[in-house]
Parts: structure tokens; sequence; C-alpha cells
């Protein structure tokens, strides 16, 4: 009889919790949004060694994620090594990516990927692009692709 009873005690219970409070709180101010971090402008140097490029087409206000991965021989992620986050302007997106004490994980290759998100929703992404040595380079220019 207690088996039944338990249940059917503790749904109650919840639903009372779940209840409007007696008493009225004013709501909470809401704290002012911070600005968003500007992208990094091209005509600033950038300091030390790290992976060097621009994004083409990238969407204003789009939330860009650039990741340094070691991956296996059959393409999984396997370390993350290095990791970037950008806000897209609209125009060509610089970015820099530090290689600052880095070392290359044995029997792993390794991959620049990125992905872009637009109001939490996935649009675009960088295919793989394979990077032969942790070494202070510049990519150029690189296209993105719609996400399937």
């Amino acid at each position: 009889m207690i088996r039944y009873l338990l249940p059917l005690a503790l749904s109650g219970l919840l639903v009372a919790c779940a209840g409007e409070p007696t008493t009225t709180v004013p709501p909470p101010t809401p704290a002012p949004a911070p600005a968003p971090a500007p992208a990094e402008p091209s005509s600033a140097p950038i300091q030390g060694p790290g992976l060097r490029g621009e994004l083409l087409g990238v969407a204003a206000g789009a939330d860009v994620d650039l990741a340094l991965l070691g991956v296996d021989m059959r393409g999984r992620p396997r370390a993350l090594l290095g990791q970037v986050h950008l806000r897209g302007n609209g125009e060509a997106l610089p970015f820099h990516l530090p290689l600052n004490n880095l070392q290359s994980p044995q029997d792993l290759r390794l991959e620049l990927r990125g992905r872009v998100s637009h109001s939490g929703r996935l649009v675009q992404r960088l295919p793989a692009r394979t990077i032969v040595e942790l070494r202070d380079q510049d990519l150029g220019a690189l296209q993105l692709v719609p996400a399937p």
C-alpha cells in the first residue's frame, strides 16, 4: 500500500513546489548586456607564433569556433591543441590561433576545423584543413561552406 502512495505523495509535493510564491517579490532588474567582443582588427599586429588567416563569408553577428585538433587515422578527434572564438562582422574575418609551447602529438594528424553558428544553429563549417607542422604560418583566405 505504501508503495503506491509514495509516488502520489511525491508528485503532490512537486506540484506544490512548482506553484507561484505567495509573497510578491519585484522581478530582478536585468544587468546590462555586455558588448560583444570585437573581432581582431586586421591592422593590429599579432604577437607570438600561430596559425593566421582570414575566413570568407561569415555573416555579421555569427559565432565562429576554430579548433586545432589531433585526429586519428579514421578522422576522429583525439586531442584539442588550440581553440579560438570569434564574432563575424560581415566582412573577411581575420583570425590568429596561438601555438605557444605546443608539441605535435604522436600518431595523430593535425587538422584545423571550424564551425559557424547563427542564433544557435549551425550554418557553415570550415572543411578540415591538414596542418603539416606546428609552426608559425599564414594560411591565407579560407572559404567556409554551408553546413549540411
